[in-house]
Formats: structure tokens, sequence, C-alpha cells
């Protein structure tokens, strides 16, 4: 078979089986999230969310981009790996230790004494990921998401299992701790007895030096990024309720299943695909278009779909006690319908090599957003303002991701705007006609949901084929492809 065809058909694999994963991520998760929904509070999620964003800097620090660096390294040596593990070890051990001492003075920040025992328990997720890493960027770099997405559905549902146990038994938040540690515990055993792989113990200089000056540009804008996008949580958790942070962690969570999942497909198959073809620009080029299509042509109608219908399906499936939260669901699912472009954007400049201009684009999208977020303080438009706030700094950013695409592969923002635009324009016409038929039903709530969602589906495809939208026929190419790649075994 031709390299190039055995590699697109490698792409195209890597593509199902993330979408696979994804599909059975959000299946699993959203069942689980139901379940635990009805039996925990908005504020046990909400002090769960106060925590976040300590846990998720912490995780940055861990990697340091250096991941990526090996990802993109075309021969990574032995000493590379053991480098980065070792690292990786050490960098863990000494983040848990300073976030069992700041403990306290992280909840008395909050008001919320009980934060302590949270943040000491739930730190120790920082050691169990840092051992498998390594395991996971060599199945990355084999484009083995085979592997990777039976581990992750594996994990999804064994921790969710016992959270649920947890819940049952009534032990509120530690229900939700309880499942984050489960799932890197089990993640990371999966990894390391998959690819079983031991480190050297050594720790090379120039490895250090090498990829760490790949990594460091990432980790800076790594920082910003989750600083900028976990500030919601501390303006929430500060100056309103654990109730009200429930709520929006809580939507943020319930369109992450979806949106983020998407992104995170995105992420792990276009940058070693994109990277293995990164010297042949009029492939690179035709490969992003396409990756750029499939996501607007996936994520458009699901997030449209999900915020039209949210008025019943959140109460039916959550309970009332959750029927505040549908506005929020509603304004953040609109804000994250460009978040896979936004990825494959930035993905675009660590295959180039340019991971430095990660941080002159995440200072001017952090100015722009802490400016809004000020004026929202300022203006006191409360917790609808921020959510408002949040859509349009999510827009913005996407604009500015696209800002070398044209320099790079000759792929400006316009061209992006313009090959997604039709896309947009179907769902939200979509969307409208979801809502207006949903009102001339009379079944009950969940016959309505369900004439409602296969009406969706049907209208937007039948549109798209009907207007010869390029995206839907690269969907059944690729489709076709791995079929055939299967006929050839």
């Amino acid at each position: 078979m031709p390299k190039h065809n055995s590699l697109q058909v490698k792409a195209i694999k890597a593509v199902i089986y993330n979408m696979g994963s994804f599909i059975a991520n959000i299946s699993f998760g959203f069942l689980i999230s139901i379940v635990l929904a009805r039996l925990l509070t908005p504020s046990d999620y909400g002090l769960l969310g106060m925590v976040t964003i300590f846990i998720a800097i912490s995780q940055l620090f861990i990697d340091s981009g250096m991941s990526s660096a090996l990802i993109r390294e075309k021969n990574p040596s032995e000493d590379d790996y053991s480098t980065v593990f070792f690292y990786n070890l050490f960098i863990s051990l000494s983040l848990y230790t300073l976030l069992y001492f700041i403990a306290p003075l992280i909840a008395r920040f909050f008001s919320e004494p009980q934060l302590v025992d949270i943040i000491r328990v739930i730190g120790l997720s920082l050691i169990i990921n840092s051992f498998g890493l390594i395991q996971r960027t060599m199945l990355i770099r084999k484009i083995d998401f085979k592997s990777q997405a039976y581990i992750e559905v594996s994990s999804v549902m064994i921790a969710g299992m016992i959270a649920i146990f947890m819940a049952y038994k009534g032990l509120g938040v530690w229900a939700l701790i309880s499942q984050s540690l489960v799932k890197h515990l089990i993640t990371s055993s999966f990894f390391v007895m998959k690819n079983r792989w031991t480190p050297k113990f050594r720790f090379s200089r120039d490895s250090f030096n090498r990829l760490f000056g790949f990594g460091w540009k990432l980790l800076l804008t790594g920082v910003l990024a989750t600083l900028y996008k976990n500030i919601y949580n501390i303006i929430i958790g500060r100056s309103y309720t654990s109730v009200e942070l429930g709520y929006y962690t809580k939507s943020l969570h319930t369109r992450d299943l979806a949106s983020n999942s998407i992104t995170t497909v995105v992420e792990k198959v276009s940058y070693p695909i994109l990277s293995r073809i990164q010297d042949d620009k009029t492939k690179l080029q035709s490969t992003f278009k396409k990756i750029i299509k499939l996501c607007s042509f996936t994520t458009f109608p699901l997030m449209i779909g999900l915020a039209i219908v949210a008025n019943q399906f959140i109460p039916l499936l959550f309970g009332e006690q959750w029927s505040k939260m549908i506005p929020y669901f509603q304004i953040l699912c609109f804000a994250g319908i460009t978040f896979p472009h936004r990825a494959i954007n930035l993905n675009l400049l660590k295959v180039v090599g340019r991971s430095d201009l990660f941080l002159k684009l995440d200072i001017l999208k952090i100015t722009v957003g802490i400016v809004s977020i000020g004026l929202v303080i300022i203006l006191k438009l409360g917790v609808y303002g921020l959510l408002w706030c949040s859509f349009f700094n999510t827009q913005f950013a996407f604009f500015v991701n696209t800002l070398f695409s044209k320099k790079y592969i000759g792929y400006s923002t316009s061209q992006q705007v313009m090959d997604i635009i039709p896309l947009l324009i179907i769902s939200l016409v979509m969307g409208g006609g979801v809502y207006l038929f949903a009102a001339n039903l009379n079944f009950n709530v969940i016959t309505n949901l369900i004439i409602e969602i296969v009406f969706g589906i049907v209208f937007y495809l039948s549109a798209c084929w009907l207007l010869k939208i390029e995206a839907l026929q690269i969907a059944i190419e690729a489709i076709r492809t791995l079929r055939n790649s299967h006929k050839m075994r």
C-alpha cells in the first residue's frame, strides 16, 4: 500500500476509534452523570469546582509541554523518555506537597472548611497521573488510539460505578472525589500494563534542555489559559454560593461531554497525523481543511441541538432540582461551538514548531478576556453576564487562533470562516426548525424528545445532502476508506 494511503487509513482509523471512544465515553459518562445528579446536590458539584483550577494547573506543570515535544520528535531516544518520566514524577511529588500545606489557605479563601481534606485527597491524582504520561505519549506516537479508547472507556465505567455506590451511601462530594481518583488510577495502570516500558535510571540534561526548550512555551500558555478558563469558578465560588457554582460546573461538565470530547479527539488525532506530513505543505493544507470541515459538520448541530432541547432533557434526566441550570447550559453550548476549531489551529502551530506563538496569542486573548470580565463585574451583570462574557471570549479566541494559519499553510481566517459558515447556517436553521416543530408536539416528554432529535438529525443531513455540503462527502469517504481497509486484510 502506498505510504500516503497507509497514513490516510491510519488517520481515519484513529478518528473512528476516537469517535468510538467519544461515543462510549459520552454515553457511559452521561448515564453516570444522570444517576449522580439525582443522588447529589448542586453544592457538592460546587465544592469540587472550587479545587478544579489547582489540580488542572498542577497537571500542566507536571507535563510541562514535553509530551507534545516527544510526539513531535522524529526519533526520541530512551534518554528522552526516561528524562521526561523522572521529571514528571519529581514535579508531581513537589506539587502535591505544596497543595497539602496550602489547602487551609484555599479553604479560607472560599470560606469552605471542607476543602482542606478535599484538596489533600484529590491531589493524589497528580502523582498517579505522572506514572502513565510516557506510556500514553508512546501510544499517541504509534497512532494507537484503539488501545487508548479501551482504556478510557474502562476507566470511565469503573470509576462511575464506584462513585454511584458512594453517592447512594450518602457520601456526597466524596463520591465525586473518588470518581476522579479511581479514573486516574485505572487509566495510568492500564497504560503501564499496555505499553510495558521501564525507564532507565538516568536523567539527560541535553534531552531535558531540548524538550523543555520546546515545551515551556506550551506550559506557560497552558497555565495562562487554565487560569483564564477557571476564573469563572473562582469568581462564582468566591462571590456567590456553592449552589450557583454547582449549576455552572454541572452545565459546563454536561456541555463538555460533547464539545470537549470532540475537541480531545481532534487534538489527539490531528497532532501526530499533521506532524507526519509537516514537510508537505500541500498535503498539510488539504488535511487541515478536511479536519476543520469535519469539526464543523459534527460540532455545530450537536451544540445547537443540545441548547434547543435543554428545557426538556435537563429536568427529565437530572431532576427538577437542576432546572435552574438550563440557561447556564444553553449559553455555554453556544460558547463551546468553536472549541475544536480553536484546538486544530493551535495544533498547527505546534506542528510547524512555533510553540512560542502560543504565548503571544494567549496574552492577547487573556487581556481581552480579563477586560471583558472586569466590565461585567463593574457593571454588576451577575452570573449571566459572566456566561455571555464567556461566549464572546471563546468566539474571539477562535479568530485569534486562526491568525497564523495563512502564513504557514495558506489557509486564512476568512477562508476558514467561509468554509464553516454554511454548516453553521444549516445548524441554526435546524435548531429553529426543531424549536417550532416541538411547539406542536403533545406527547409525553420522552416521546417529544425522541421525535425532536430524530427530526433534527434527518433535517440536518437532508439539508447537507441537498445543498451538496463538502463535509458530508468527506465523512462518507472516510467511512468508505476505513471499510475498504478492512476488506484488504
